[in-house]
């Protein structure tokens, strides 16, 4: 149940700053925080990460419930067992249902922070983007600790077998 509960504060979060930005600044306005380094922003995004796939938003929305339910059905079944991944789930899940709603009610999505690193301008993104990306990343720790864990229990039944074999 609490795994739910990131996600939905996730979601709050992500709404709260795009309505925010939406109803607050001009399309295109740009308010910077630290110099031209970080930059609050205005602007919409028809497409996925880095603005691929422009005007697609019935493949987004096909995707995204596959997804949610496939996450919400991993999250039911991981979290007895472990920690790291309902988290980082829960962070993906937010992000994702935060996205879906704008695709699904506006047809785009509302991106805000800007970072630029001298002449280059990172894409533009939300909150929403920045959850599902620390999910994923925590996904892939999760899985490579998981891994490392496999090994290290291995070795522990190979030392014993070895034990084993010698008496």
């Amino acid at each position: 149940m609490v795994y739910y509960l990131i996600a939905l504060i996730v979601f709050l979060v992500d709404q709260g700053t795009k309505y925010l930005i939406a109803t607050r600044l001009e399309l295109g306005e740009q308010i910077p925080v630290i110099k031209d380094f970080f930059i609050i922003t205005s602007h919409r995004n028809q497409g996925a990460a880095f603005g691929i796939l422009q005007g697609q938003q019935w493949f987004f929305v096909v995707v995204t419930v596959i997804v949610v339910s496939g996450i919400v059905w991993y999250l039911n079944k991981a979290k007895a067992t472990r920690k790291l991944l309902p988290t980082a789930l829960a962070l993906v899940l937010g992000g994702a249902v935060g996205n879906f709603l704008d695709r699904l009610l506006n047809g785009e999505v509302v991106d805000f922070l800007m970072f630029n690193f001298g002449s280059y301008t990172f894409p533009i993104f939300n909150v929403a983007d920045s959850c599902i990306v620390i999910g994923v990343g925590l996904i892939i720790l999760d899985t490579l600790l998981d891994m490392k864990s496999g090994e290290e229990i291995n070795e522990v039944k190979e030392t014993r077998e070895v034990k084993e074999g010698n008496e």
